[in-house]
């Protein structure tokens, strides 16, 4: 059970990672030189929702098999909220800053670029 928990919390971090990995590569293609092409922009706009999808089949998941000690439970506990840090980065605000000016810039609520690269790709 302890396993089952950890890896369907583990799981949906992976999957947004990958994502974000994924996004990355493919944007030297066009950053500062283009737009994002519309059909990967549909793609990772479905993902946006798809990961609401699997972050909640984690959560339910989770709680069926919670773990059976605390230490256990609280790694559990955090990996899912970490990968829903990853999601929010990535999907509804930047999160990501280097250390020394991390407070400065946080507040400021940034859109994340791959959702700037969504919309503008949805303005040709």
């Amino acid at each position: 059970m302890d396993l089952a928990a950890f890896w369907l919390a583990l799981a949906p971090l992976l999957f947004v990672l990958l994502q974000g990995g994924a996004y990355w590569l493919l944007a030297r293609n066009w950053v500062g030189a283009s737009r994002m092409p519309v059909g990967l922009a549909r793609v990772f706009g479905a993902l946006k929702w798809l990961n609401l999808a699997v972050y909640i089949g984690g959560l339910v998941g989770i709680v069926a098999w919670w773990p059976s000690s605390w230490p256990i439970a609280a790694l559990v506990g955090f990996t899912w909220v970490f990968g829903v840090v990853e999601y929010v980065n990535y999907f509804v605000v930047r999160l990501s800053y280097p250390a020394r000016v991390w407070l400065l810039e946080v507040r400021h609520f940034r859109t994340p670029r791959l959702m700037r690269d969504l919309r503008l790709a949805g303005r040709r």
